[in-house]
């Protein structure tokens, strides 16, 4: 993915650290995560102390872990179960056709702003949405990642009911958009997974989308995060810092 220049600030730095780390832990991360430390100490302003207290617990479970341990913990969190999937509009659409149209808007709405994504990078994926909120003035990312809250209070609400070390990158996230994480109900467990027909039906649960965010962004076109009736933005991913 080719990327224009970005700006260096607290928020830029805390949304690179994050998109960092919800990517699979293969060679690289794992080689970058004392530098992601570093570099999320420098971030301060951007997270709360809890906030980036939490994600240094992560890098450090991730540092300690077995290689293929991390591995498998990555791919056992996000991609075998669809309540915990980060890539956003699987949440949404589920695999009904309007997920291709969305796509198709939200890469063009990269390509936009001078970001360029690979033939095997989907732009709904967690981490490149990060990547685009750093692009952005940390009014405008704050605001374009409060958009799709309710769909990151969903996919934090199913990891902490796994006790997944990864909650708080999400937390992190919500952070960055000023949204207080809502806490599930300790009473709650984690509810079996669903058919894979019904995994793959549109929920209703997550309608809610203001109708518009073109006024956060007026040169950015706006991208369908939930239903017909509503629009949203979003965004990208590569290299680690």
């Amino acid at each position: 993915m080719k990327r224009a220049d970005m700006n260096s600030d607290a928020h830029h730095v805390a949304a690179r650290v994050l998109a960092a780390l919800l990517n699979y832990p293969g060679a690289e991360l794992r080689a970058a995560l004392p530098d992601l430390r570093v570099a999320l100490q420098s971030s301060e302003r951007a997270l709360s102390d809890e906030s980036r207290e939490d994600v240094v617990s992560l890098i450090d479970t991730l540092q300690d872990a077995d290689v293929l341990d991390a591995e498998a913990l990555y791919v056992d969190t996000f991609d075998r179960g669809r309540r915990t999937s980060l890539h956003l509009f699987e949440h949404v659409h589920g695999d009904s056709r309007e997920r291709g149209p969305a796509l198709i808007d939200l890469q063009q709405t990269y390509a936009q702003q001078g970001m360029f994504l690979t033939a095997d990078e989907l732009p709904d994926y967690l981490p490149v949405v990060l990547e685009f909120a750093a692009m952005q003035p940390q009014h405008t990312a704050r605001e374009f990642l409060a958009e799709m809250a309710h769909l990151l209070q969903s996919i934090h609400a199913a990891l902490v009911c796994q006790h997944s070390p990864y909650a708080a990158a999400v937390a992190a996230t919500l952070d960055l958009a000023g949204e207080p994480v809502q806490p599930p109900d300790a009473s709650a467990r984690a509810p079996a997974e669903p058919a894979i027909d019904d995994e793959w039906r549109e929920p209703d649960a997550f309608g809610g989308c203001p109708a518009t965010v073109s006024h956060y962004a007026p040169d950015i076109r706006t991208i369908q995060f939930v239903r017909r009736d509503a629009t949203s933005f979003a965004a990208p991913k590569e290299g680690l810092l």
